[in-house]
C-alpha cells in the first residue's frame, strides 16, 4: 500500500493580509482558479531574502493593483498560521512539495478609494472581490482554509469596533 500521508513535506512559507476599509469591512477575492465559489483574504510566498512585510506588501499589490502607500500595517499576527491542503491537491500545487502554508498576518487600513482596486493585474488571482462584515468571511472561504481564517480574525479581533457590522460598500459578492 501506497503511503499517500504528506505529514513529511514542510509547510511553505507565505503571509496573508487582512485588508479593512474605514467601515472595518474585509477585503475578500473570489479564487479564479477555484472549481467552486472559493474566496479568501490576498495571500502568497514569500521570495527569497524578501522580509514577511515586505512580501505582505507586494503579495497586496500583486493582488489586488493596491500599492503600498495606500495601506496602513495596523499589525502582524504574534504567531505564524498553519493550514494543511487537501491531500488531492497537494501533488498538484507548488510542485508536490509542501502539505500546506505557514502564513505570517499582516492587518492592513485600506487609505484609497475602491477605484484603486485592481484585479485585472499581470497574473490575476481573483475574478471578483468585496467588503465584507467579518462576520460572513469564514462562511464564504474554502473549507481547508477557515480555521486559520478564524485564528487570524482572533488574532486581530481586537483591533475591530465591537459594533463594526455597517452596510456593505464596494463590489457586491453575489
Amino acid at each position: 500500500m501506497i503511503d499517500r500521508s504528506f505529514h513529511h513535506l514542510p509547510y511553505r512559507p507565505c503571509v496573508g493580509i487582512m485588508l479593512v476599509n474605514p467601515s472595518y469591512l474585509v477585503f475578500a477575492g473570489q479564487r479564479i482558479d477555484g472549481p467552486s465559489d472559493a474566496w479568501q483574504m490576498p495571500q502568497g510566498g514569500i521570495d527569497p531574502g524578501e522580509t514577511h512585510e515586505g512580501a505582505a506588501l507586494r503579495e497586496l499589490r500583486e493582488e489586488t493593483g493596491i500599492p503600498p502607500e495606500a495601506v496602513e500595517i495596523l499589525a502582524e499576527a504574534r504567531e505564524l498560521v498553519a493550514y494543511d491542503l487537501p491531500p488531492e491537491l497537494i501533488d498538484s500545487l507548488w510542485g508536490g512539495r509542501f502539505r500546506g502554508q505557514l502564513q505570517s498576518w499582516y492587518l492592513m487600513r485600506f487609505l484609497g478609494n475602491d477605484a484603486m482596486v485592481d484585479i485585472a493585474t499581470e497574473e490575476p488571482e481573483f475574478n471578483r472581490w468585496a467588503w465584507l462584515p467579518v462576520s460572513e468571511l469564514i462562511g464564504r472561504i474554502v473549507p481547508f482554509k477557515r480555521d486559520a481564517y478564524a485564528r487570524v480574525i482572533e488574532e486581530f479581533g481586537d483591533h475591530f469596533p465591537k459594533d463594526a457590522e455597517p452596510a456593505r460598500s464596494g463590489p457586491s459578492p453575489v
